[in-house]
């Protein structure tokens, strides 16, 4: 029984010395390294000083105060703020008539032209070639009709095109200066007020009859003397005004057709 007891302390202290101490030379190593590198990253925390000026060992960087660039979060008042140009405010833009091309003054000045055939129109105005004014008449031809019961605004759009490009090349021919298309339709345009006149009259007076002829031939021959004024003064084409008359007479024969049929 002593026997066994002695060999069982060996044995037992045999165990407990294995526990202490590892034979395997890996594992010993590693524990080794391990220590190793965490007391050097100790030694290390422990050596760094947060109160240095600069980072990197640069001593002309300044820490920034409060742990956070000013700069970045919070604006700089150091710089004064600049007024912009006075020239660039919405005071001084054009009106918003201008930008699009509407002068109305043009406008009033044309009409008033073309209402009265026997007053000369200015050179300038006519220069400016305003669509404005024609697409509101041809639409006022085309409602007046359409009061009478005469759906015809695709004629209308078919002869309108059909003279303007005729009269273009027609002037182009007979001018020296050229004129542009604008400039054609604009004035075509313009000189329909008359027969947008006729037109409303149509819907309380019959057209058909002598007096109804008389009034229809009479404001084909106020439209074409009105373009044939506003052209011979867009392109100055002296004593040529009743040979441009001619050709104007027979674009507003075919809308005077419309008007009393």
């Amino acid at each position: 029984m002593s026997g066994f007891g002695q060999d069982d302390g060996f044995y037992s202290g045999g165990y407990a010395d294995s526990q202490n101490q590892n034979t395997n030379p890996e594992v010993a190593y590693g524990q080794q390294a391990y220590g190793d590198y965490g007391q050097g990253h100790e030694q290390q925390f422990g050596q760094f000083d947060y109160t240095q000026q600069g980072y990197g060992g640069d001593s002309n960087y300044a820490a920034p105060q409060g742990g956070l660039n000013p700069t970045i979060l919070t604006p700089d008042t150091s710089q004064s703020f600049t007024a912009p140009p006075a020239g660039d405010g919405y005071e001084d833009e054009p009106p918003l008539m201008e930008e699009l091309g509407i002068n109305f003054d043009h406008i009033v000045q044309k009409t008033l032209a073309v209402l009265n055939p026997l007053k000369p129109a200015e050179h300038m105005i006519m220069q400016d070639a305003d669509l404005a004014g024609p697409f509101v008449f041809c639409l006022a031809f085309g409602a007046s009709l359409m009061l009478s019961g005469k759906l015809h605004f695709g004629y209308i759009y078919g002869i309108g095109v059909v003279g303007c490009v005729a009269m273009y090349c027609l002037l182009n021919m007979m001018s020296m200066t050229g004129v542009s298309a604008g400039c054609t339709i604009s004035v075509l345009g313009y000189c329909l007020l008359p027969m947008t006149i006729l037109s409303f009259s149509s819907v309380v007076l019959s057209l058909q009859g002598l007096v109804g002829i008389l009034l229809t031939g009479l404001t084909v021959l106020w439209c074409s003397v009105s373009a044939s004024k506003l052209f011979v003064s867009a392109l100055e084409m002296d004593h040529q005004q009743l040979l441009v008359a001619y050709p104007c007479a027979l674009v507003y024969g075919v809308f005077a057709l419309l008007t009393v049929f």
